[in-house]
């Protein structure tokens, strides 16, 4: 069975919103080759709206600035979770989810193929998918960085106990906290 990864950039007050901000810096770092090391792991991506639709207008145009790692992103096959888009051709080789959300994740996993790395958190495809244990491994990056206002990780959630499985410190101060939900 497909395993699927979440990876989520937080501050140190649990800020989730504007990581372009605070990330970059760290991007020439273990950080960077960590996240490469996760995508390269991965043959398909799985994204809520928001956040297909941010990185789709992104991403094509990071090729000359990321290389391999841009090239990737761009032609991974992606599952897109949408209510709000019609047909199943997205563009940036995106495919939407048909039907159940929750129904089609699982269906997913349970197909052929390797690891899924679920991109963007907070919002309400990653509490849905969080609700229906679809998850299989959670990796938050706590980055030393206070942003003082933002959407914070999983808001909405009332109680999520979790395990700690790995823990990872890197060369710029980020902390890498893998969990499984307990």
């Amino acid at each position: 069975m497909r395993k699927i990864i979440e990876q989520a950039a937080i501050t140190l007050d649990g800020q989730i919103s504007t990581p372009q901000n605070w990330v970059g810096p760290a991007w020439e770092g273990e950080f960077g080759k960590v996240s490469q090391d996760l995508l390269f792991s991965c043959d398909a991506l799985l994204y809520g709206r928001v956040s297909f639709e941010q990185h789709s207008l992104i991403w094509p145009g990071l090729e000359d600035a990321f290389g391999d790692y841009a090239v990737k992103m761009n032609t991974v096959p992606k599952h897109v979770a949408s209510s709000t888009f019609t047909g199943t051709d997205l563009g940036w080789n995106g495919s939407l989810l048909e039907g159940d959300v929750a129904e089609a994740v699982a269906d997913l996993k349970s197909g052929p193929g390797g690891d899924i790395l679920k991109v963007g958190s907070g919002g309400p495809f990653s509490r849905l998918l969080m609700e229906h244990r679809l998850v299989d491994e959670y990796r938050f990056w706590l980055f030393p960085v206070i942003a003082g206002s933002g959407g914070r990780l999983f808001e909405g959630i009332e109680t999520a106990a979790m395990e700690l499985v790995e823990l990872q410190r890197l060369d710029s101060g980020i902390v890498g906290l893998t969990y499984t939900l307990a």
